[in-house]
Order: C-alpha cells, then sequence, then structure tokens
C-alpha cells in the first residue's frame, strides 16, 4: 500500500513514518502544512531548508502547503487531494497520533473526503513504549520548541531525547510525549536516514506562548 505521511519533522511523525515502512508499506510524500508566507512549518517552526535536508535524507519527496489556521482543514484537504492527483496510488495516509480522539477523527474525515483512508501505527500505545521503540530503533531528537507555561526555554530548547528526559518530564507531571503540545521535536538521524543532519543551534525565537529554536544546517 503507497502512502504520504503527515510529516511535522519530529519524533512521532517519524516513528510512524518508520513503523509503516516496517510493515511494507511504501512511502510516496512527506506532506507539511506551513505558515503563510512558506518560511516555517507551522507547529514545529522548521525552516524549509531543514525540512528539505530531512526529506533528502529519507530520499522521501517533501510537499508542503502554506496556510493559516482559520483555513487550515480546507487547505490540507486540498493539499493531499493534490498528492493524489499526482500518484492515484496513495490509499493511505499515515499520521503520528497517540491518543487523542479528536485528531484521530479529524484525520480519518480529511483522508475520506480525499478518497483515502488515515492509519495511526503509534495509535494507543503507551506512552513509554513509544519513546522506547523510537530511541531502541537509533533514532535521535533534540527538543526545538516548548509552551512557555510548562517547560523552561533554557532548561529544555536543545535537549536530546533520552530516557533520562523522560524520568525528568514525568516527574514535575509533563506528558513525555508531549502529545498535548508541551514540547515539540525534529528527528535529525535514525535508521532510515541516509545520513545525519549536523544542526547549528542559533537564537530562541518567542512567539505567543511558544519558544523555538531557531536551527541552521
Amino acid at each position: 500500500m503507497n502512502f504520504f505521511c503527515s510529516w511535522s519533522g519530529g519524533k512521532d511523525s517519524c516513528l510512524s513514518l518508520y513503523k509503516a515502512i516496517s510493515q511494507g508499506k511504501i512511502p510516496k510524500f512527506l506532506f507539511t502544512t506551513c505558515i503563510e508566507d512558506g518560511g516555517r512549518s507551522r507547529s514545529h517552526g522548521l525552516s524549509m531548508a531543514i525540512l528539505q535536508a530531512q526529506s533528502l535524507s529519507l530520499g522521501i519527496p517533501l510537499v508542503t502547503v502554506n496556510t493559516a489556521w482559520n483555513q487550515y482543514r480546507d487547505n490540507f484537504i486540498a493539499g493531499i487531494r493534490a498528492l493524489k492527483r499526482r500518484d492515484p496510488s496513495i490509499t493511505l495516509g499515515i499520521f503520528g497520533d497517540i491518543d487523542i480522539d479528536a485528531h484521530a477523527q479529524w484525520e480519518k474525515d480529511v483522508c475520506a473526503e480525499s478518497g483515502m483512508n488515515a492509519y495511526l501505527p503509534l495509535w494507543q500505545m503507551e506512552r513509554k513504549y513509544v519513546l522506547k521503540e523510537f530511541l531502541d530503533a537509533g533514532f535521535k531528537a533534540m527538543i526545538i520548541s516548548v509552551n512557555i507555561a510548562q517547560l523552561n526555554p533554557e532548561k529544555y530548547l536543545g535537549r536530546v531525547i533520552d530516557e533520562m528526559l523522560w524520568e525528568e518530564l514525568e516527574a514535575i507531571k509533563i506528558d513525555p510525549c508531549g502529545e498535548n503540545g508541551e514540547y515539540h521535536t525534529i528527528v535529525f538521524d535514525g535508521p532510515i536516514f541516509k545520513h545525519a543532519l549536523l544542526l547549528e543551534r542559533g537564537h530562541i525565537i518567542q512567539h505567543q506562548n511558544y519558544c523555538f529554536l531557531d536551527l541552521k544546517l
């Protein structure tokens, strides 16, 4: 079965991509939503250069769509319908949600309206097993954005994901997977990457209640 992957550049979408490939499914596109001017990804704040570098290392073409939040659903559907027209063999959309029912239903709905099915490889996995599988597979990721109401940017931006971080987040009552938007990550190496991304850490940028670590190649 051929699929597009809803790609944030972070750990959950990456592990979902990996699991789908491991199950014999074939990736055709990475699909990413960006802010209105196309300069950065919509939720994780990754630059187009970094998204393209991930795409190149993974060997999977990247397709992006620019959208405001108030037009997000319509533009997402238009974007994945365009993917289907480019490659009618695509039957699945892969998503990285774990257990938020509203997110899963949204993904099923937009795929159904586009002639595809949604598939969530991480659905209902226990949090600790999501992270364990990610790390055991050999993936490497770092935190690149945090909700400042929940995490200190100076302490957590740039932190590499590992079991120690997991225990630390659990101790302060933060979802270790960041499923509710507590933090976001970028994956920079792993078993499906042809080469690691060499990232240079830049300034911290604040936008509303989030801080982002600006990264350069």
